[in-house]
């Protein structure tokens, strides 16, 4: 419920008016100059050709030069090799952009069927939503779109590859457009923000989304939310090193729930399903018992008891679920989340990726449950959110 695809350097190119080439997303060879992460925030700067420096892939669209990095796709590389350093498509694996290598490293690690997160879009398509034209930001999120549900999760994937689509996050009414002409053609998962306004945009609080709420209520399209899609990850200070915001990425996912929790919006829109990717899940049972006291005792001075009719716990078990890769504590106190509330990933082909032990790390946390509870936690659930077939694969366009 967690991949990634790094998207080949053809997806605009191909897919616009060639009146866009030069000003659509394209791939350029140049020199890094250098590159810092720090406090959260990544800064690389561009060199000119004959600059020294190592040379990268570079995607270039209006202002932002961002270039291909071996955090995009490390899978194939032991973790003492893994540096923030800019690379090109020849340094990665070929399964980070390639359907047919994608389902041969998918083989070597024992799963059938996997939904990816785009990368140079970002997680929830701030690139197309920062740009200056907007009306070429939607013509290039939708050829993206296209992209995902005819080629990337076209007939060559077999049905194991589970399309994912973006939507423009600058209007909601557009947003709601898109869902719908996407799940016309079968797609059950879009991209959101896990805290919208980190990105200048209206909180889950207002109604201003609600147009894209209902479109995603009405076709049983899943709100997908990735930790940084809202383009700030945790950190402590602007001098933190990434280890520390490393280690507290499920931070944004809380704070994103108690909203969601306490918005009234999952009462308003009541088959709307909400999922965190990346985020764990060994932090949610203590986060529902505090939702839990502070609507019970609070809610009458917190602002929430003409809209939360429900206790937060019970909203929990029916609109969201919460995504893992490794983690032993949450595994051991699935009682206190809902066995029908947690989905395995694997995070490839990023730093983090149990790719190609993610059976063995599986079966290392899950060998205290029952064979019935592995299951739903594997493969059932994600089925039943998706809609994929008995078989665990996308059915394709008109699904």
């Amino acid at each position: 419920m967690d991949d990634h695809t790094v998207e080949p350097p053809h997806v605009w190119r191909d897919r616009l008016p060639s009146k866009y080439r030069d000003i659509a997303p394209r791939i350029v060879r140049a020199p890094l100059k250098e590159m810092t992460f720090v406090g959260g925030k990544f800064a690389p700067k561009m060199g000119a050709p004959g600059d020294d420096g190592p040379i990268a892939d570079w995607w270039v669209y209006e202002d932002l030069h961002r270039p291909l990095t071996r955090l995009d796709t490390a899978v194939g590389y032991s973790r003492d090799e893994v540096k923030l350093e800019a690379i090109t498509y020849e340094q990665m694996r070929p399964g980070s952009y390639s359907v047919p290598d994608r389902l041969a490293d998918m083989d070597v690690n024992h799963v059938q069927s996997a939904l990816c997160f785009p990368t140079f879009p970002r997680f929830c398509g701030q690139t197309f939503t920062e740009a200056k034209d907007h009306e070429l930001g939607l013509l290039a999120l939708r050829a993206y779109n296209d992209w995902m549900v005819e080629e990337w999760c076209g007939p060559e994937a077999q049905g194991r590859l589970i399309p994912l689509t973006l939507i423009p996050l600058w209007d909601a009414e557009l947003a709601a457009a898109e869902v719908r002409r996407n799940a016309a053609r079968g797609v059950r998962a879009v991209c959101f923000s896990e805290i919208p306004p980190n990105l200048g945009l209206p909180s889950v609080h207002t109604d201003a989304w609600d147009p894209f709420f209902a479109a995603c209520d009405e076709t049983g399209t899943v709100v997908a939310m990735h930790i940084g899609s809202s383009s700030r990850m945790p950190s402590t200070s602007a001098d933190a090193p990434p280890a520390v915001g490393s280690t507290i990425t499920f931070a944004n996912c809380c704070f994103s729930m108690v909203d969601w929790l306490m918005s009234g919006k999952l009462d308003r829109f009541p088959d709307l399903k909400i999922m965190y990717a990346e985020g764990q899940i060994g932090w949610i049972p203590y986060i529902l018992e505090r939702a839990d006291v502070v609507w019970e005792e609070n809610r009458g001075w917190g602002g929430v008891a003409d809209k939360v009719l429900r206790p937060p716990s019970e909203l929990f078990a029916e609109h969201v679920y919460g995504c893992f890769f490794d983690d032993a504590f949450g595994l051991r106190n699935l009682d206190a989340i809902g066995v029908g509330n947690v989905l395995y990933e694997t995070d490839y082909p990023h730093s983090d990726s149990t790719w190609p032990k993610s059976r063995e790390v599986g079966e290392a946390q899950m060998g205290h449950l029952p064979q019935d509870v592995v299951e739903r936690i594997v493969r059932g659930n994600a089925i039943e959110l998706l809609g994929l077939t008995e078989d665990g694969l996308w059915a394709g366009p008109g699904a």
